[in-house]
């Protein structure tokens, strides 16, 4: 069997697309900080399907891993060429298998943060992209502003530091430029994150300027930071898939992709040095990214998260089992129509019921496998962007606010640690430790986990919505979850 990489690209199997262009032909003009699963499904993915189809050769990307963990991308990267497979999971069980090719090389920056600075600075670099997922911004998640207090973050800002956080090291390129007469590369974020441009904006400015007034002055005024809604379930890849690719597909692939066939990409045209003919690989550039954005995080997000606690305490693993179950599908569907649908503003064009029953079917693709472990992970970045934002505006319009004070209590049962038959279970959070400290105590203080007010604000002061919450919260304990889900279905 093949090993992945660019010499045996002529050699594998028939049922394996494979670049249709000349990959020594193709140059970097994007430099992409945190090459993970979704990167790879979605940005890197179009820009193979513009080469496919003869455009874009000098806007192949640079990856870079700045985390520890990154390594081993690194190392798998150096192994294959930057070449990896990307496996989309049809519903009716039919698997389509393509190597992608847009990547020309990948950067460990803990091994070599000026290989990393100069290939940004490098005028060939129009765009530095960003998934470096909601914690990956530094903000604080009530009022917002850069966290200058940041360990990391300190440590960059001192005078001559080597820089080592995504901040430092764009910071750096961007400064360098400047010295040199560079006109500035478009920074754009494809992270889930309303307003996720502007959030970047926000914070790579309010760095550049504690660095320095003057540049940060400079990246404000110059730097553009065009917003963007992305869009597929990329399961994290498992031994499972690496195995059932080399089976299926004859393709010894180290780090695989795979994910469902449904993508979309709302891109902001906002840029400074030109970008890739990206509408002709199926993304829409628009002038106005918030509406698209905002039915995506307030639907499909959130429904994820009324999805992931109430299933995983019931028993479910996966999401497809949770989206399969009538009961659930019910409350998923009712939430989307009665408080996540009443909160956006009007779509011209786009036919929302419809949309809602694509992510119901979405979600119920057994073969993508996604886990609930994962929807559950790092909830404190998610809840406050995803579904605090509807619960506000729902309170503030007198609407109903039931389902989403239910979910947030699923999320405090989970916290406690332990499911309903007793077995623990892993939760992975920033704040694993307060919120866990606060469940523990909800047995007798019942607004417990509803006091840490980084995460939900003022919401345990209103008593619209604490009652829903604590009506749920007591169904949870008492009768468990599919009890608490028959009621919010009712």
């Amino acid at each position: 069997m093949p090993q992945l990489n660019a010499e045996n690209l002529a050699h594998l199997p028939g049922n394996v697309a494979v670049p249709g262009y000349d990959r020594s032909k193709v140059t970097t003009g994007i430099v992409h900080f945190g090459v993970g699963g979704f990167h790879r499904a979605h940005q890197a993915m179009y820009l193979d399907r513009l080469m496919n189809a003869g455009q874009g050769l000098d806007w192949g990307i640079c990856g870079v891993g700045v985390l520890p963990h990154d390594e081993k991308m690194a190392q798998v990267m150096a192994a294959q060429d930057c070449l990896y497979t990307l496996v989309l999971k049809h519903p009716d069980g039919t698997r389509e298998a393509r190597v992608i090719g847009s990547m020309t090389e990948y950067l460990f920056a803990p091994e070599d943060p000026e290989a990393v600075i100069e290939k940004m600075a490098s005028p060939a670099t129009r765009i530095v992209s960003l998934t470096v997922t909601e914690g990956g911004y530094n903000f604080h998640h009530v009022s917002g502003e850069f966290d200058a207090g940041n360990p990391d973050v300190v440590r960059d800002l001192a005078p001559n530091a080597t820089p080592r956080t995504t901040f430092g090291l764009v910071t750096e390129a961007l400064a360098r430029r400047r010295a040199r007469g560079i006109e500035p590369f478009t920074v754009m974020s494809c992270d889930n994150i309303q307003g996720n441009g502007d959030v970047a904006k926000r914070m790579f400015t309010a760095f550049a300027e504690l660095k320095d007034p003057e540049l940060g002055a400079w990246v404000r005024g110059n730097v553009p930071f065009p917003n963007s809604m992305v869009d597929r379930i990329t399961p994290v890849t498992t031994d499972a898939d690496r195995e059932a690719i080399a089976a299926d597909f004859g393709v010894a692939d180290q780090w695989p992709v795979v994910c469902e066939p449904f993508t979309q990409w709302v891109l902001e045209d906002h840029f400074t040095l030109g970008r890739p003919a990206l509408e002709d690989a199926g993304v829409q550039l628009v002038a106005d990214v918030e509406p698209y954005e905002l039915m995506k995080l307030r639907l499909l997000n959130a429904s994820h998260q009324a999805l992931c606690y109430f299933g995983y305490l019931a028993g479910y693993r996966y999401a497809h089992e949770v989206a399969q179950d009538p009961l659930f599908a019910k409350f998923l569907l009712d939430y989307m129509d009665q408080e996540g649908t009443p909160t956006l503003a009007p779509l011209p064009g786009v036919d929302l019921p419809a949309y809602k029953r694509t992510l119901l079917e979405r979600f119920a693709n057994e073969y993508v496998r996604d886990t609930l472990a994962r929807l559950c992970a790092e909830s404190s970045d998610r809840i406050p962007k995803w579904l605090v934002p509807v619960i506000w505006l729902n309170l503030e319009n007198d609407g109903d606010v039931a389902r989403s004070a239910g979910i947030v209590a699923s999320w405090a049962r989970y916290a406690e640690g332990t499911d309903e038959s007793g077995a623990p279970i892993q939760v992975v959070d920033a704040l694993k430790e307060p919120l866990m400290a606060a469940a523990a105590q909800q047995r007798g203080d019942k607004l417990a986990f509803l006091r840490n007010r980084d995460v939900f604000g003022g919401l345990v002061d209103n008593p619209r919505f604490t009652e829903a919450y604590l009506r749920t919260l007591a169904t949870l304990h008492e009768k468990g979850a599919r009890a608490a889900v028959a009621e919010l279905a009712a």
